[in-house]
Formats: C-alpha cells, structure tokens, sequence
C-alpha cells in the first residue's frame, strides 16, 4: 500500500473511531438521562414498554441539540428531553396555540430541572408553526399522529408534517413512534381506533419532503392483536373498559408500535 492510500485508511478509521465514540457519549447521555432519579415513578415503570434509552439513542438525540416534542401531553417524554439538553441545547414543546399558556405553565414549574425551555406553537388550520425556520435538529412525535389522523379536518396532518419539515435544519431528522395498523386491515380504523398503518406516516412524511432513513422494532409488541373493543386504549396505562379482561390485557402490555426515523432532504 502507498504512503497516500495509507495515510488515508488511518484517517478514515480514526474517524470512523470518532464516530462511534461520540455515538457511544450520546448513548450515554440518553441512559443517564432516563435513570434520573428526578424522573416520576409511574413513568420509570412504563419505560418496559417505551424503551426510551433505546428509541433515544436510535433517533441520533444529543445534549447540544435543538429538540422539538410535538404534544408533549403530560411530559412523560419531556422530563428525559429537558434535562438531557439543559445548559447544552434546547428543549422546545410545539403545540396548537390553546396548549400554549398549560404547557409553558408547567415548564416554568419545573425551571430549576429543565432549564431554559421553548414552547412554540402550530396552527392546525393552516400549518403555520411559531418555531423559527430551519431551527431545530431534532422534532420528535411520540404516538401523536394518530390524533392528527382524527381530526374533522382530513388536510390537518398534510399540514402539520409540512410544519415538522420547515423547522428542521437541512439534514435535520423526524423521529415517529405511533401505534401500528397492520397493513391488511381496514384504513377506516386510522380514524378510530388509535392506531395508523406505517405506510399512512410514510406517505405523510415523504409529500412533506422527507426521506426514510431507517426503521426499529424497538418498540414492536407481538402480542398485540390490534383489534380491541376500544381500539389502543384498551392496552395499559388507559385501560378503558376498567377491570373488564384487564388481566389479559395488562399480559398484552402497551400497543405494537413502529419506530420511523426520517431525515429533512429538501
């Protein structure tokens, strides 16, 4: 081998070496991040479910990133992001405008663990977002699309998806995890049951401008057979037909989910 080619395979494995280091910090960052001991319990106990060290790391999350959550809801993401990215990045909570003063109410509560955080809002009529364009590294929807999927508006998830995309930076990444509809059933139920065909988040993302980079099964559940009475909310935590079967559905665990990490290439 020539001294040329050489030196360029010893550089080409340091920053292959490089990379997995600093893959292996971020990794590190989302663990310690997840084993806080500020974290609520009733959220650590659902982490057999969420996998969150493991969905974390596989969207490529970092301390010195602009993170968005999409609804947070009651912060059971939130209170890993925040702190994760406290003093290095910046945690931002995009939600519709009558969300807004709720949530920035409840981070402001919890200043002194999240640091200095964002709420910026989305308009689901017409899909203009507060957050600045092209300003963020990270958006991430945790089982939200669903919701979208069932508003009065068919238009309004076309519009959010486009909302995701202008907020991103070139090269920025959209991480999803929703409740999955086999391919095979009926899509009429996207609007009723909880849960959304993967190829329904496909399609969204990639008219928004997006691309499929990779896909998990982190999150996947063999044992749920996605036909419940009260469709995903039949599963635990909601248990909505209360103690009616809850032991065979408490066997089942959380929904079967798909993990899809896309990335902003337009």
């Amino acid at each position: 081998m020539s001294r040329l080619l050489l030196a360029f395979a010893c550089v080409a494995t340091l920053g292959a070496g490089g990379v997995a280091a600093q893959s292996a910090r971020s990794s590190g960052d989302v663990a310690a991040a997840v084993a806080a001991e500020t974290r609520t319990p009733a959220n650590r106990e659902r982490d057999q479910y969420r996998h969150p060290v493991e969905t974390l790391t596989f969207f490529g999350v970092k301390p010195n990133q602009t993170v968005v959550e999409f609804l947070p809801g009651g912060g059971w993401y939130t209170e890993i992001l925040a702190p994760l990215v406290k003093g290095k990045g910046r945690y931002v909570a995009l939600v519709p405008a009558p969300q807004a003063d709720r949530v920035r109410a409840s981070m402001a509560g919890k200043a002194a663990l999240y640091g200095d955080t964002q709420v910026q809002t989305v308009d689901f009529a017409t899909g203009v977002s507060s957050i600045p364009a092209g300003s963020a590294d990270v958006v991430l929807t945790f089982r939200n699309v669903h919701n979208l999927l069932m508003q009065d508006d068919p238009a309004v998830a076309a519009r959010v998806f486009k909302a995701f995309h202008a907020a991103l930076k070139p090269g920025g990444v959209l991480g999803v995890v929703d409740h999955r509809l086999p391919e095979d059933m009926d899509t009429a139920r996207e609007k009723t049951s909880g849960y959304i065909k993967r190829s329904t988040v496909v399609r969204l993302a990639q008219q928004a401008g997006f691309r499929l980079a990779e896909e998990s099964s982190v999150n996947a559940n063999p044992k749920d057979t996605h036909d419940h009475p009260e469709g995903v909310w039949t599963l635990p935590p909601t248990y909505r037909l209360k103690d009616q079967d809850r032991a065979k559905y408490a066997a089942i665990g959380e929904s079967d989910r798909f993990t899809l990490k896309f990335i902003k290439t337009r």
